[in-house]
């Protein structure tokens, strides 16, 4: 499954880009994390270290790495929990100097088995919904740090 969604962010590509690639930042606008947890993993494939993503609420922490960076204009992270793959590309339009089009596609996966992809199925408004907020956070953020 697939969302995109597109925002219009008040601050220079460069800056857009930069906050958008750094797993650190996300408990500052991604108002269901509680905290990150840096792994210390890396793999030759991607020199980026792991972070786990600790909710606020309930058990499911996905675990996230930036697996490729092409600054200022694209960024790819990867999340995973056991039964949920994310590939997350954020693409960062130049529209001014002080300003950026943030085009986040979201490609989830769903693994595991009948019940989670059923899941992922039945719950698709609720993803689409989430990922929509978590990209006016986002905005938000990225506006008030440029």
């Amino acid at each position: 499954m697939k969302s995109v969604v597109e925002v219009e962010i008040d601050a220079p590509q460069a800056k857009v880009a930069e906050l958008f690639a750094d797993p650190r930042t996300f408990p500052e606008w991604m108002e269901d994390v509680a905290r990150i947890e840096p792994l210390g993993k890396t793999s030759p494939a991607s020199p980026e270290p792991e972070y786990r993503l600790v909710p606020k609420k309930g058990n499911l922490a996905f675990v996230a790495r930036v697996i490729r960076r092409e600054p200022p204009y694209r960024s790819r992270l990867a999340m995973r929990t056991p039964n949920t793959s994310v590939l997350m590309t954020g693409t960062f339009v130049k529209l001014s100097d002080h300003k950026t089009k943030l085009i986040a596609k979201n490609v989830f996966l769903f693994g595991g088995g009948l019940m989670s992809r059923l899941s992922g199925l039945l719950g698709w408004r609720a993803i689409r919904r989430a990922h929509r907020r978590h990209m006016e956070s986002f905005k938000r953020f990225a506006e008030a740090h440029a």
